[in-house]
């Protein structure tokens, strides 16, 4: 059996999930109590944070040691992916790949506010990945100038994620009234949805994967006291 772990950065996909358990956002110890006798591969794309404790590295360790393997991208993933790498979790995608390489050092550049689960985990605002890559592509593209590029970027930059929109960095990007609009509607029509494009990368290479665990790793997981006291069942 193939987990998968997502909510807002699969927002508006089409992608084809046949043959993973898709599961909400993981929370700590959602990763542990998912672990079962049949369970092959995890993907790990969104987790929950701030009115919950993350998902914890030490149960993703636990799931490397036990032969599973762990793919993660796009945000809460994509950071857990950087940071376990070196014990096996596979980063996925343009994101993943910034966290792991250093180039990008910014836990808050992949958060979002967003609806719960159980109303689709529709987003409520833009990820800093998303916003940066659309003012880049605009600028590519000599959509904007610049200089209203360099405005957007601190723009960005300034805006708590839970408040980041398009509509809020085009407002305090401090252009031209006259390009206000025309600004807004480009980003709307060229926008980067950086942190989808991971999350369905994500999704194609764990139904690729065969399902049956690798070879348990050489390293030995270490069940410390905090562990034993959280999961004595493991």
């Amino acid at each position: 059996m193939k987990i998968l772990f997502a909510g807002p950065s699969l927002y508006g996909s089409n992608i084809d999930l046949s043959g993973l358990d898709v599961r909400p956002p993981a929370a700590q110890g959602d990763i542990a109590d998912a672990i079962t006798d049949d369970v092959t591969a995890i993907g790990l794309v969104d987790g929950l944070f701030g009115s919950t404790a993350a998902v914890w590295h030490k149960e993703l360790l636990y799931a490397l040691s036990l032969g599973i393997r762990v793919l993660g991208s796009s945000s809460m993933g994509a950071l857990r992916a950087a940071e376990c790498a070196a014990f096996g979790m596979e980063p996925v995608g343009v994101i993943a790949s910034a966290y792991a390489s250093g180039e990008l050092d910014d836990d808050a550049a992949v958060a979002l506010g967003h609806q719960p689960p159980e109303m689709g985990s529709v987003p409520l605002s833009e990820a800093r990945v998303d916003a940066d890559a659309t003012v880049d592509e605009l600028a590519a593209i000599e959509a904007i100038s610049a200089e209203e590029a360099n405005r957007l970027r601190a723009s960005v930059a300034g805006i708590h994620f839970a408040d980041r929109t398009p509509e809020a960095i085009v407002a305090r990007a401090s252009l031209l009234p006259s390009r206000e609009a025309d600004v807004l509607r480009l980003y709307w029509a060229h926008r980067v949805p950086l942190k989808r494009r991971d999350a369905e990368l994500l999704v194609e290479q764990l139904q690729a994967l065969p399902d049956v665990r690798k070879a348990s790793p050489a390293w030995v997981f270490q069940r410390s006291p905090l562990w034993r006291q959280l999961h004595p069942e493991l």
